[in-house]
C-alpha cells in the first residue's frame, strides 16, 4: 500500500499496456499498471492525478451505506422504509424477523447470533417485504399512468448491486430488492425510470422528456439516489 501523504492507494501488475486508478468506497485507491512499471512511473501518474482522486475521496464522505457488512448485534441500528429501526435480538426455538413496536426489528435466532448469521437471517427478510411492497407500488404506478400505456412484460424483485433497476429490450422490469430500506420517493423514481425505457430503451432527450414529463422532479431525487451505497 503507497501512501503520497494525502491518501494512499494499492498497486495492481497485470498483462495490459497503460496505467489506471479506479476509485471505489469499498476497495479504495487501485492503481492497475503493466508489469515491470518502475515505481517512480508510477508515482508521478498518481501525483497528477492527485486533485481528481482527492475530490473523488471527499464525495464518499457523504454517502450512506444501506447495509452493514461486518453484520448485526443487538441494539444496531438498521435502516428500513426510509427510517432508523433498532434491532432486538432474542434466542428463540425458530428463527423469525418482525417490526417490533417503538421503530424496533425483533429478530429471533435459534442457537448462533454471529452478526453475519443474523445479516444472512434479515436479508431474507428484506427480499420477502420487498416482494409485496415494490409490487404494490409498481402496480399502483401502472394504474396512476395508464394513459402513457406503459405495457411491461413482467417484473422481478431481485438482488442488484450495480444498478437499482432494468429494463431488458423486451419489456421485463428488474427492481433492486434494497430500495425497501429506503423511503418510497426512490422506488417509484426508479420505477418510472425504467418504465419509460419501454418507449425509449437509451437515455436520449426522448427518454428525458418522457422522464420529466411523468416525474418533474427526477433530477432531484436521483441525486439523493446516489448517495447510498450497498
Amino acid at each position: 500500500m503507497q501512501d503520497p501523504g494525502d491518501f494512499k492507494y494499492r498497486i495492481v501488475y497485470s498483462r495490459r499496456r497503460t496505467i489506471t486508478i479506479s476509485i471505489s468506497p469499498d476497495n479504495g485507491v487501485v492503481v492497475k499498471a503493466p508489469y515491470l512499471t518502475p515505481g517512480g512511473t508510477i508515482k508521478r501518474f498518481v501525483n497528477d492525478k492527485s486533485e481528481w482522486i482527492k475530490k473523488i475521496l471527499a464525495g464518499f464522505k457523504s454517502l450512506k451505506r444501506i447495509d452493514n457488512v461486518k453484520g448485526y448485534s443487538d441494539g444496531d441500528s438498521i435502516l428500513l422504509f426510509g427510517r432508523d429501526f433498532r434491532l432486538k435480538l432474542y434466542q428463540l426455538d425458530r428463527n423469525s424477523v418482525r417490526i417490533g413496536a417503538g421503530d424496533t426489528i425483533e429478530a429471533g435466532y435459534v442457537k448462533d447470533n454471529n452478526p453475519l448469521i443474523i445479516r444472512a437471517m434479515l436479508e431474507g427478510w428484506f427480499k420477502y417485504i420487498a416482494q409485496d411492497k415494490i409490487r404494490q407500488k409498481f402496480r399502483e404506478i401502472l394504474v396512476r399512468y395508464d394513459n402513457y400505456r406503459f405495457r411491461p412484460g413482467d417484473l422481478v424483485v431481485r438482488a442488484m448491486k450495480k444498478r437499482w433497476g432494468s429494463c431488458s429490450t423486451k419489456g421485463k422490469i428488474a427492481i433492486s430488492y434494497d430500495l425497501v430500506r429506503l423511503d418510497e420517493v426512490f422506488t417509484e423514481y426508479v420505477i418510472l425510470h425504467e418504465l419509460c425505457h419501454l418507449k425509449h430503451h437509451d437515455h436520449s432527450s426522448n427518454f428525458y422528456r418522457l422522464l420529466s414529463e411523468v416525474y418533474p422532479d427526477w433530477k432531484k431525487v436521483r441525486e439523493e439516489l446516489k448517495k447510498y451505497i450497498r
